[in-house]
């Protein structure tokens, strides 16, 4: 996939059929494991090389916006707004976002979302949209629900993330009213890294203790049931790449 100028977005069009799931991967086995555990780590879920070119084309787009919590608010900057902050208020918005993690929920990592309606994603050119959208239909859906064991399973929702060195996501459970998630998914595309670099996504259990950790790979898919509380562990300093993936849920009813 060739990297696109300064000025392009690098959505590159990939199409939905591009995406098969490897035919190695057996349902009902993991459905079974699902069922035990609440929770599975895929590896090599998609068949040929559709995980290799969505990984070179996040690491070439210049749409990604950094969000993080504030309150009730989600806030986003996008790249030119994070450019534009003077060295000082960069360290005050650190700090402030780190504040806020001691006792409570937060967050900072970088974002392209995908539109939850399938018209605007049937508009999109954006690959990850493709992707989500695949997840939400026939062959994708069915195995979703297969091993998830939810037939009410409707779509999937869904968001490519980028974790840089101090972004984190702290404990909490995906469980909230109205959404309809039977689910949660993590498709990784991280082609290379250590597990002492952080962005592992973690599993806790009622006392603070980690139960299980996946480490961040390329085309791995994570799933575990709502709700589950995890976290993602800060990725350090010295992390050589980001963490890159496509985040969402499983989610019954329909968008809106």
């Amino acid at each position: 996939m060739a990297r696109p100028g300064k000025g392009n977005i690098g959505r590159n069009r990939l199409d939905m059929t591009g995406f098969t799931i490897n035919p190695r991967l057996d349902a009902t086995e993991l459905a079974a494991s699902f069922a035990r555990h609440g929770r599975l780590q895929l590896r090599d879920f998609l068949a040929g090389d559709a995980a290799e070119r969505l990984h070179a084309n996040l690491r070439a787009r210049e749409d990604w916006r950094q969000v993080f919590n504030a309150g009730e608010k989600v806030m986003e900057i996008d790249r030119a707004g994070q450019a534009s902050l003077p060295p000082e208020k960069r360290r005050e918005l650190d700090n402030s976002i780190h504040a806020a993690a001691r006792y409570g929920f937060q967050y900072r990592y970088e974002t392209i979302r995908v539109p939850d309606d399938a018209a605007s994603r049937q508009e999109s050119d954006d690959p990850v949209a493709a992707l989500v959208s695949w997840l939400s239909q026939d062959e994708a859906r069915d195995f979703l629900r297969a091993v998830t064991g939810a037939d009410d399973i409707a779509f999937a929702d869904g968001q490519a993330t980028a974790y840089s060195p101090g972004d984190f996501l702290t404990a909490h459970d995906d469980a909230v009213e109205g959404k309809n998630r039977r689910a949660a998914y993590v498709f990784g595309l991280t082609p290379k890294w250590r597990t002492e670099w952080g962005g592992l996504l973690l599993f806790h259990d009622g006392e603070g203790n980690v139960e299980r950790g996946f480490a961040p790979a390329l085309n791995t898919l994570n799933l575990f049931r709502v709700p589950s509380l995890h976290s993602v562990s800060e990725v350090t300093r010295a992390a050589g790449f980001r963490r890159y993936s496509v985040t969402g849920w499983l989610r019954t009813g329909s968008p809106g």
